[in-house]
């Protein structure tokens, strides 16, 4: 065998150089191919629920992970195209956990010209405290969070609260309060606040997380990961997160499936008689039923 024999001109296969403006050219590509369809997704959300309306002054809550800055983002672009004005204002909450780099969320938004509030509360240690060894974090932190951003939205004259929850936080809170609560409820992309001050939105409730998670690497924001409940292993969402997506990789239209059933209830197949009522089928108990004594 000769030398020529082995040239690529014989069908060998050789890989193609690396060439990084081809690369660039299709990442930007990419990136706008999957904002449009965020964009569209949460315009969509919005008109079903009237999420952003004509002179809204929305607090956009930026915790530093990847479903805040991609909302942020979001919005910002609907806004520069909304035939309509509102107002946006980031705000990020810092916990005093150790490692807490709240200096490059700042940062950013300076450099990238956007309105902002950085506010710096010790919830840290208040969960630290209260919440016994073995148990999650979760649930105290986040009520301490969210007293904190709701007086914040009072003081800087918000209306809305824009919260980063996508479809996939929906669903799994879903299974998480029909397995563990006895509840069939979800996060609903739009919430009057029990304290009546506050209205809470939702715009990346029809969202894929990994869509969200692949646009959110093209940008390359400055992710802060959150290290006090990610330390925690085992934790009951995390199990139903794993379940729901071993269940979608057999089936890939189980999380679709999943969405469309939180606006698809037959509250006749169900047993909550209020609402039966409210549906006029009324369930009516017998005072003197003879089936009570058995």
């Amino acid at each position: 065998m000769s030398p020529n024999d082995l040239s690529p001109s014989k069908g060998t296969h050789q890989d193609a150089p690396y060439d990084p403006v081809a690369a660039a050219e299709a990442a930007k590509k990419q990136r706008t191919r999957l904002e449009k369809r965020l964009m569209r997704e949460v315009a969509k959300c919005s008109v079903e629920f009237g999420l952003i309306e004509p002179h809204d002054k929305i607090m956009v809550c930026l915790s530093g992970g990847k479903d805040s800055w991609v909302m942020l983002h979001l919005l910002r672009r609907i806004q520069e195209k909304a035939l309509m004005n509102f107002e946006l204002i980031a705000v990020n909450l810092d916990q005093v956990q150790p490692g807490f780099e709240q200096h490059r969320i700042s940062d950013y938004l300076e450099e990238h010209g956007y309105a902002y509030k950085m506010l710096r509360k010790d919830t840290y240690s208040i969960v630290l405290e209260k919440v016994a060894k073995g148990k999650t974090y979760c649930s105290l932190c986040s009520r301490l969070r969210r007293g904190n951003l709701y007086t914040a939205a009072q003081e800087l004259g918000c209306n809305k609260i824009a919260l980063g929850h996508h479809r996939d936080d929906l669903i799994e809170t879903a299974m998480l309060n029909l397995l563990y609560s006895g509840q069939l409820k979800s996060m609903p992309p739009k919430l009057h606040a029990d304290d009546g001050r506050n209205i809470v939105i939702r715009p990346l409730a029809f969202c894929a997380e990994e869509v969200i998670a692949e646009f959110s690497q093209l940008m390359d924001f400055p992710i802060l990961p959150c290290n006090l409940c990610g330390s925690q292993e085992n934790m009951q969402r995390q199990n139903v997160k794993a379940m729901i997506g071993k269940l979608h990789a057999e089936n890939g239209h189980v999380k679709g499936n999943m969405m469309t059933a939180l606006g698809n209830v037959r509250v006749s197949h169900l047993l909550d008689k209020d609402l039966l009522e409210l549906k006029g089928k009324a369930v009516v108990s017998r005072e003197e039923d003879p089936l009570k004594r058995m």
